[in-house]
């Protein structure tokens, strides 16, 4: 009979927000795989937790995992824990969790701490739809790209950072995103626990005068809804361009008409209405 892997969150700071039942898994399970374990050490020394533990990172994922996936199968009972908050997001659980899914291996989560939720939720920003970004790239180019593809979210937009590229990923964020509201979350749960909330233009100019320290939670407010279906009207082709279009591509009457009032979302009569006006030009 296969063991089981268990995703046990671990505190991102305050060491009383470790849950019963991850103190119970990580007593009872036959390895712990840990992000690092000289880290990891000073958690189940705290605890008294005897459990061996094992390395289980970003350089040695697939190697060790595979070792991992041997054990499970042989019957033990594995934790998985990262250095702080819930193992596999943003971290290289996610490819052992992938790993036992495809070996028929149990995956059993176990509810605790993460970082970007726990600032989410006291952050202000809208918390009802978010897309949360993990680590941007440390390549401006690709870091860009990354911004681009979430210009028109109007959620809020969620990421982790470290101090050596903050600065520069804030003026990133002004050139592509504009000025937003935005706020940076830091030492969460602990004594010095800080949320800073104000603009883009302003966390540019506090952080320029005041080097970042310490791991961070960014939070940008997403683009207003008004503004984003501005955007969009602007960037849409008109109806005599699509009119055009799929009338060259075969389609005649109210079925070419139908399909570009669903494109533009607009009415069908207007855009029969130009399509009465300009047909025998097309």
């Amino acid at each position: 009979m296969y063991g089981k892997l268990y995703l046990c969150a671990t505190p991102i700071g305050n060491l009383g927000d470790i849950t019963l039942r991850t103190l119970e898994t990580l007593k009872s399970v036959d390895l712990i795989a840990a992000e690092d374990t000289r880290h990891s050490k000073k958690l189940t020394a705290h605890f008294g937790i005897e459990t061996r533990l094992t390395s289980y990172h970003e350089h040695n994922k697939y190697e060790k995992g595979e070792k991992l996936i041997e054990k499970l199968k042989y019957g033990n009972d594995i934790a998985l824990i990262s250095d702080a908050g819930m193992p596999a997001i943003s971290d290289p659980g996610e490819v052992l969790v992938k790993m036992c899914i495809e070996n028929g291996i149990e995956v059993v989560p176990l509810p605790g701490a993460s970082a970007f939720t726990t600032a989410l939720v006291a952050s202000g920003l809208k918390t009802r739809r978010f897309t949360f970004e993990g680590f941007l790239s440390v390549s401006q180019k690709e870091r860009v790209a990354q911004l681009e593809n979430v210009r028109m979210y109007t959620g809020t937009v969620i990421f982790y950072e470290a101090p050596h590229k903050l600065l520069a990923t804030l003026k990133d964020i002004m050139a592509v995103l504009g000025e937003r509201n935005i706020v940076i979350a830091r030492e969460l749960t602990k004594k010095f626990e800080e949320f800073f909330r104000t603009t883009v233009s302003g966390a540019i100019e506090y952080y320029t005068a005041n080097p970042p320290k310490g791991e961070f939670v960014v939070m940008i407010e997403g683009m207003d809804e008004k503004e984003r279906d501005e955007i969009l009207r602007e960037e849409l082709p008109s109806p005599e361009e699509l009119l055009r279009k799929y009338f060259d591509e075969g389609m005649h009457g109210k079925e070419l008409t139908k399909r570009v009032a669903g494109e533009l979302g607009i009415k069908n009569r207007e855009v029969y209405d130009l399509y009465l006006k300009i047909k025998d030009t097309l």
